[in-house]
This record gives structure tokens, C-alpha cells and sequence, in this order.
């Protein structure tokens, strides 16, 4: 029976590691379902409380009336939610006015991600770089902190002369997952997906979707709703990467009004 209960084991794979990962001796395992067990700072808020057994996560862009009426890009604010449709976090973008203005999309910015109760829980950090399928170096990239001031990973941009591919990198720059989006996200009317994949692009295990809101909707505003579908039992480190993961997709290809239809 113990024979039995062991090879069954193997051909589940490990439970706890990230899917994609490597080699499971390489400190890649996923954190566990209790809150409990989570290694975080002490004392330092953490995006623990939520992400760990949460399978979809909800990303709503907040209208803004000012920047409608005057025409101008104002910072982006997003609610970040669960299935139930339940605000877990608010995210605010930071950034100067003279960015906005002149480098539009491609702006440097920090994005600060609150609990309920006006904590700090994840910190994303934007840098200047280029967006050209053209130049292959210095794309973009993002760094994720969770909580704040500790690297937990990156998400970097990948040259291909076709469709938009990303990387979700730890803490070391080593590569954990894939995210390959479509020839084009310009929508049809309809969603957006960009899959998330292990290393290989092999196997797909979840996916980044913005969501077609209607034609009124994408002309007047450039309010976007995301969707971040994952496994349950994902680390929590790379949850938090996904969700930077969806700001940098809304930055680049749907922050003009025009964009998703």
C-alpha cells in the first residue's frame, strides 16, 4: 500500500512547486495555502492574506471624469478583486505629470498596491524603456516587491518580430514562466488572452485576459478589466508578478481609448 501511495505521489509531481519550475531543489516551491506558513519580514505587510488560495483575480481601472472632460492622461488607479467581485487591494499609479504627457505609455512609474486598510503590500517599479518589436534591447521591464523592499521577481519583455512574449523571472533573473500574448490585441470585439505557459510554452497554466467591455465604453474611456486566471496553489511571489504582469499589458497595449475593440 505504501509502494502505492508513493508512486501515485510521483505521478502527481511534488505537491507546493511552481509549475514550469526546473528543478524542484531550487528553491521554487510554491507557498502553502495556510497564511500561516508564509516567510515574509515580521511585522512587514504581506500579500499573504489573499493570494494564496485564490484562483481568479479580478483588475477594474477606475474612470477617470478629469481626464475624459480635459483630455489629458491622468494617474491610473485600479481595484483589485477577487471572483466574488470583492475589493482585496487598491493599486495607484505614481507618476509626474511631464511623463505622462510626453512618454504616454511608455512612462516610468511606480505602481503601490494597498490592503484594505491602507497597507503597503506590493510595490511595483516601472523603469523608461523601449516598446519596438524593431529593438531588441533595452525592452521592457518591471520589478516586483512584495512587501515592499524585498525583489520577490521581474517581469521582462522578450524580442519576437511576431507576438508579444514576456517572462516572469525570481528574484535571481531566472527564468520561472512564459506569457505569450496574440498577434494582435487590438480584441475584434471580443477578449484579449495572453497565456501563461511553463518555460517550454508546452504547457499552458493559466492567462491574463482583458476583457472586451463594450464599443461605449472603449471609445470614451480607457478604463480596461482585467481577468488573472492561475492555479490556486501558485506561489504567491509569482501571483503578485502576474499582477504586475497585468499593468505593464494595460500600459502598452490598451491605454489609449481606442484600444480593445
Amino acid at each position: 500500500m505504501a509502494s502505492k501511495d508513493a508512486h501515485n505521489q510521483r505521478s502527481r509531481g511534488q505537491p507546493g512547486f511552481l509549475p514550469g519550475a526546473p528543478d524542484p531543489n531550487q528553491n521554487l516551491r510554491a507557498s502553502s495555502s495556510d497564511p500561516g506558513n508564509q516567510v515574509w519580514q515580521p511585522g512587514v505587510p504581506s500579500p499573504s492574506n489573499f493570494l494564496p488560495t485564490i484562483n481568479l483575480i479580478i483588475i477594474h481601472q477606475q474612470v477617470e471624469l478629469l481626464g475624459m472632460i480635459l483630455g489629458t492622461e491622468t494617474s491610473n488607479k485600479y481595484e483589485i478583486k477577487n471572483s466574488l467581485g470583492r475589493r482585496i487591494y487598491f493599486a495607484v499609479e505614481e507618476s509626474i505629470c511631464f511623463n505622462r504627457t510626453f512618454c504616454s505609455t511608455l512612462r516610468s512609474c511606480t505602481l503601490r498596491i494597498t490592503d484594505n486598510s491602507g497597507r503597503e503590500v506590493i510595490t511595483v517599479n516601472r523603469p523608461l524603456r523601449c516598446n519596438s518589436c524593431w529593438c531588441p534591447c533595452y525592452l521592457q521591464e518591471l520589478e516586483i516587491e512584495a512587501p515592499p523592499g524585498t525583489i520577490v521577481g521581474y517581469v521582462a519583455q522578450k524580442w519576437d518580430p511576431f507576438l508579444p512574449k514576456f517572462t516572469i523571472q525570481n528574484a535571481n533573473k531566472e527564468d520561472i514562466l512564459r506569457i505569450v500574448g496574440p498577434c494582435t490585441t487590438c480584441g475584434c470585439f471580443g477578449d484579449v488572452d495572453f497565456e501563461v505557459k511553463t518555460i517550454n510554452e508546452k504547457l499552458t497554466i493559466g492567462k491574463i485576459s482583458k476583457y472586451w467591455s463594450g464599443f461605449v465604453n472603449n471609445v470614451f474611456t480607457n478604463a480596461d478589466n482585467f481577468g488573472i486566471h492561475v492555479p490556486a496553489d501558485l506561489d504567491v511571489r509569482v501571483k503578485a508578478a502576474m499582477i504586475g504582469a497585468c499593468f505593464l499589458f494595460d500600459f502598452m497595449f490598451f491605454e489609449h481609448s481606442l484600444a480593445g475593440l
